[in-house]
């Protein structure tokens, strides 16, 4: 499984009762949030027209064939198409 870190601070809320977070981070390659991957996530924004920079750096290190699970499946669909990453999965939770 692959994130950024970003991704990781949107869903870090309550650490004692995030158990289950806590261990799938562990299993986890967590990119950092580059200055090259920002600008390149503000890059597929503007193309994309949506506005989300996290959701655009996440599609962004998505690779062919991986399967992104998120809750905002439509704005993902949208950032992938418009990166022409079309074999990512997407599988809503």
């Amino acid at each position: 499984m692959v994130t950024h870190a970003g991704i990781v601070g949107q869903v870090w809320r309550r650490p004692a009762r995030q158990a289950r977070m806590a261990q799938a981070i562990t299993f986890m390659r967590v990119r950092p949030l580059t200055i090259e991957l920002a600008k390149a996530a503000g890059l597929l924004l503007a193309s994309a027209g949506t506005d989300d920079v996290h959701d655009a750096a996440l599609a962004l290190v998505c690779q062919p064939a991986d399967l992104l699970i998120t809750s905002d499946v439509d704005d993902l669909a949208t950032l992938l198409d418009v990166r022409g990453a079309r074999s990512v999965g997407l599988l809503r939770i």
